[in-house]
């Protein structure tokens, strides 16, 4: 097994949007002409994906003024600036795109590097610190164009740049398999909650919908719409307990045992090096395990079910529980209702600076009996476990994809 370094430059085309004034021609999604081309910016480029879900498009024929910065060919994508620093996908020119702003393109010019080598290099612990070892600024950190030339990749022959490539590569299709299973268990789940409490068609005494078989319905001066007979109506806190989390910088260790700490960058990317610790002797009530429920209330809005592992709340984030209504219901209600706070954020043009327990109080939802409820949970239970067993055995699964990236890298793991 030969091994040698190069520097990528040598080997590719590396270039960013070209030098021209194209914002005043830039479409939002809503306005954009039908030949218009989508731009592919930071947001689009999401764990080694670029997601073809676009905000800004530029005209066909001003994209093929800039042939430099189209994207047309099967390349790697990598954002030089900004919050998503350290990201980079394929592109695998399944459409035409054009490079938006703070997006670099890297096109190989040879078979020196095998483009799927290069990605899983460029991810790798070794790899991003080449990549990003002239990174300039701090609060709005960037690369050049000309880093990315300089920086240097260990190859092998191209067969066995490709064995690690196609080892690397099964475990992500692992990965990739388990969230659509995911996502069709996730929409499942959320429809059938919408059909038995949003819509009300919920199975009445003959096993038929009940409100298409004309189940009576009664008017909720509170919800403006009407809702089943002898339902009541209440509130976010009267279906839940919410635990805020702690000031974890008043709790940080002292001795071997800790925890990791979940902030909501955490909520969004799991554990990383940049992780803080507490030490473990903080009140269980603020000790997060996987299936957890979890709300962010202040800035982000969002509440999702915890598979990161073990960990400590920070402040700023509800744990969810309930001694009253089994966990589907309050997590989808919770999911429904984080909407109508997104509105009201939106209605006073900023950001809602944080939800209290007064906003909670003044929610208006309505409650079903909670035998009907359960009922539900038995039927969601198995699609909600069987998707948290799934982000759990992907978490681990992306930790061994990260052990393996340096040790196949640096030879100490041989590929046969």
């Amino acid at each position: 097994m030969n091994k040698s370094i190069v520097k990528l430059g040598d080997h590719s085309f590396v270039t960013k949007l070209a030098g021209f004034e194209h914002t005043k021609y830039i479409q939002h999604n809503a306005t954009h002409e039908i030949n218009d081309i989508p731009l592919v910016i930071g947001k689009n480029i999401k764990n080694g994906r670029v997601i073809y879900d676009f905000d800004w498009y530029i005209p066909k024929k001003i994209s093929e003024a800039l042939p430099r910065s189209v994207l047309n060919k099967r390349c790697i994508v990598i954002p030089y600036v900004g919050s998503r620093l350290g990201e980079l996908a394929i592109f695998e020119n399944d459409i035409t795109c054009h490079l938006g702003s703070n997006v670099a393109k890297l096109e190989l010019l040879d078979d020196v590097i095998d483009l799927e080598y290069l990605y899983y290099y460029l991810k790798s612990s070794y790899g991003q610190s080449q990549l990003f070892k002239d990174k300039q600024g701090s609060a709005q950190p960037n690369i050049t164009m000309d880093s990315i030339r300089k920086t240097l990749v260990v190859t092998f022959e191209r067969t066995y740049q490709k064995k690690i490539s196609k080892v690397l590569s099964a475990i992500d299709m692992k990965i990739e398999l388990n969230n659509r299973i995911n996502s069709v268990l996730e929409k499942m789940a959320k429809r059938l909650y919408d059909y038995w409490f949003v819509q009300f068609d919920f199975p009445d005494s003959l096993g038929k919908p009940y409100k298409t078989n004309g189940g009576k319905m009664i008017w909720s001066e509170d919800l403006k719409r009407n809702i089943p007979d002898r339902w009541e109506v209440g509130s976010l806190l009267d279906i839940a307990e919410y635990t805020n989390g702690l000031a974890c910088q008043k709790f940080r260790p002292t001795g071997s045992g800790c925890l990791r700490v979940i902030k909501i960058k955490e909520m969004h990317e799991g554990f990383s090096s940049e992780t803080e610790f507490v030490r473990d002797d903080i009140p269980p009530k603020v000790i997060i395990e996987d299936g957890d429920i979890l709300f962010s209330w202040s800035a982000s809005l969002e509440v999702q079910i915890w598979t990161g592992g073990k960990g400590a709340l920070n402040q700023h984030i509800f744990k969810v529980t309930s001694e009253k209504y089994p966990k589907s219901f309050y997590y989808f209600q919770l999911v429904n209702y984080i909407e109508h706070f997104k509105m009201m954020a939106e209605n006073r043009k900023t950001t809602m600076g944080h939800i209290t327990q007064d906003h909670l109080e003044q929610s208006r939802i309505v409650l079903p009996p909670q035998k009907l409820t359960e009922i539900l949970e038995n039927i969601i239970k198995p699609f909600l476990e069987m998707s948290i067993n799934n982000k759990v055995e992907n978490h681990k699964l992306s930790e061994l994809r990260n052990w393996l990236l340096p040790m196949l890298m640096n030879g100490q793991v041989n590929v046969t």
